[in-house]
């Protein structure tokens, strides 16, 4: 799906790919099939993980997000435009999240060390903690470079 995405015009003269490869077979696919020039590897504390993901709240109709520390609503529970109640999302709930987080750590993790030993292409580790301007930042300045 991926390699048929990329030979689309708009990706000619370059395309991020967000979330992939997430184990090293799929990262020894994709290296075949294309050239990578930069890998740029988001790190964030577990804990940091847990309570931002955690602390989602949607309303559903819209698809509105909220969060009880960075985004919270007017009204604890209830959406600020319709005063309907905000849900947990399955994905958000904490034990999912830490689940999720086991599952990373054994398959996705190893692409660390798979990408700075390889060399090429270029792998930057970023600091995910932060609010998100700074981490934007922190991304630009290598994606400029």
């Amino acid at each position: 799906m991926i390699e048929k995405r990329l030979q689309d015009q708009d990706a000619q003269s370059g395309f991020l790919l967000d979330g992939f490869p997430r184990t090293v077979a799929q990262a020894d696919a994709l290296a075949a099939r294309i050239d990578i020039d930069e890998v740029i590897e988001l790190r964030c504390a577990s804990e940091v993980i847990v309570e931002r993901m955690s602390g989602r709240r949607i309303h559903p109709a819209s698809g509105r997000v909220y969060h009880l520390v960075h985004n919270p609503p007017r009204q604890e529970g209830l959406d600020d435009v319709t005063g309907e109640p905000l849900v947990v999302r399955d994905d958000d709930r904490e034990e999912v999240v830490l689940e999720r987080l086991r599952v990373y750590e054994k398959s996705t993790a190893p692409l660390s060390g798979y990408y700075a030993a390889a060399g090429s292409p270029q792998h930057h580790v970023v600091a995910a903690e932060g609010d998100i301007d700074e981490i934007t930042e922190r991304i630009a300045r290598i994606i400029k470079s």
